[in-house]
């Protein structure tokens, strides 16, 4: 997919903030913000209040762990009746090596659908509180086909949804791929690309996804008068009111600060990637004591 490498290769030749030393290794995956674009500084841009090249999740990265977390969908497939029009069915859905899965009807129009022409698009969506269009949402676009062997399609589907065991083998229930060739994220305003097959296939779900909310709510509930010493201390912000966290994964933290100029993102990233949660919390202690000594001058 060429368009999505031209658009990564001009994203890693994109100036990152100066001034700032920025935290973490460069030598595991996303390291660099390889499909995060900022738009370059002029008189009437504000500067990001953060060093872009620290370690971020890759668009693919994102993208395997927001569907990951997600066991429905909508699969759309091209109509018999009325013809040719695209058709949305809401589906249940597992991932097999990064391919969709689906166990669905002969009696289904999306299956009849797919009997005459394997074209077909998957569009799954992160649902939250707020800004529907500042949610994640991922389209996988490929042929779908009944899967000739499906016990590995069977086990990831069963494993997923349990209870189609009572269904699964029911004579016109059949699990169906879809093999991905193109896939279109979008992760909110400003955050968006075609992400390459490969890095597709390759990226791994965030193995802090399952608990990052937990950690979320901790922070902004219990500590919430830590996140601007985090702000000041690793960021170009200074003058900060209200911090929250937003968000967290295996490289950092992410946080919207209250700033005289308006809400502003800022990312810090960790020392090295964590995954469990007792890592979370022990980067988080010893980077607030880092700050407050930074802040301190010790």
């Amino acid at each position: 997919m060429e368009v999505s490498r031209s658009h990564s290769e001009a994203l890693r030749r994109e100036p990152s903030c100066t001034g700032l030393v920025a935290r973490g290794s460069s030598d595991y995956p996303g390291a660099l913000m390889t499909t995060d674009a900022h738009a370059t500084p002029t008189a009437d841009t504000q500067q990001p209040l953060y060093d872009v090249s620290i370690p971020t999740p890759t668009h693919a990265e994102r993208a395997r762990t927001m569907v990951a977390q997600l066991p429905t969908g909508t699969l759309c497939t091209v109509a018999m009746e009325p013809a040719g029009y695209p058709y949305g069915s809401f589906v249940t859905v597992a991932f097999e090596g990064g391919h969709p899965v689906f166990l669905i009807s002969e009696l289904a129009e999306h299956t009849k659908n797919l009997r005459a022409d394997a074209r077909a698009s998957l569009l799954m969506t992160q649902v939250r509180e707020g800004d529907p269009l500042a949610n994640s949402r991922v389209t996988l676009v490929g042929d779908c086909t009944p899967v000739a062997n499906p016990e590995a399609a069977r086990a990831a589907f069963l494993e997923r949804h349990p209870n189609a065991g009572y269904y699964a083998d029911f004579k016109d229930f059949h699990f169906w791929r879809l093999e991905v060739a193109a896939i279109r994220y979008i992760g909110g305003y400003g955050r968006m690309s075609w992400v390459d097959v490969a890095d597709w296939v390759a990226a791994e779900p965030d193995p802090v996804a399952p608990f990052a909310e937990g950690i979320i709510a901790h922070m902004n509930e219990d500590h919430a008068d830590a996140l601007p010493l985090y702000g000041r201390a690793f960021s170009r912000a200074t003058a900060l009111t209200t911090v929250t966290m937003t968000g967290i994964d295996r490289y950092g933290f992410e946080m919207s600060a209250v700033t005289p100029d308006g809400p502003r993102p800022i990312r810090v990233a960790f020392t090295e990637p964590i995954s469990t949660s007792k890592e979370a919390r022990t980067a988080l202690v010893a980077m607030l004591q880092e700050a407050r000594a930074k802040l301190s001058g010790n």
